[in-house]
């Protein structure tokens, strides 16, 4: 993993901030856990509301959270003033999210001015093991000094 560093010092403030205003993540119980240059993770505790007709946590929340996470480790690397939008994503799920809590891991693989690439992972938790349920490659946009546009 290539070691990526932040344009602004003050980079976890602002993806801390950032995330605490995601309405979303509070409605559905998601903590952000680390942030790093170039790398974020997420935690979801498994909540039986949030799940599908199968009793397994909706693929919809599981790409909620790996979204986030993408696009956070893209924040964690912009200047001030700049924000981001996911633009496109491809999701894998690669089994049913079943366990005590989800962790989301996102990171870039390529940053850019205008254009970052990133991949993240769902692992679903049980009894301190991890297990792999989805993959997600994303394209997040930079926002450029935007009146009004918060990160």
């Amino acid at each position: 993993m290539t070691a990526f560093e932040a344009q602004d010092p003050d980079f976890e403030r602002r993806v801390r901030e950032s995330f605490a205003r995601q309405r979303v993540m509070e409605t559905m119980g998601a903590t952000l856990l680390r942030v790093t240059p170039g790398e974020v993770e997420i935690a979801l505790p498994f909540r039986a509301e949030l799940t599908q007709q199968h009793g397994f946590l909706h693929a919809g929340v599981v790409t909620t959270i790996v979204d986030s996470a993408c696009g956070y480790a893209a924040l964690s690397l912009m200047p001030p003033g700049a924000g981001v939008l996911t633009i496109e994503f491809k999701l894998n799920l690669m089994a049913p999210a079943a366990g005590e809590r989800m962790i989301a891991r996102g990171r870039v693989t390529k940053p850019g001015r205008t254009i970052n690439v990133c991949a993240g992972d769902v692992f679903a938790e049980q009894n301190g093991r991890e297990k792999l349920v989805a993959t997600m490659l994303a394209t997040v946009m930079t926002i450029h000094n935007r009146p009004g546009v918060t990160d």
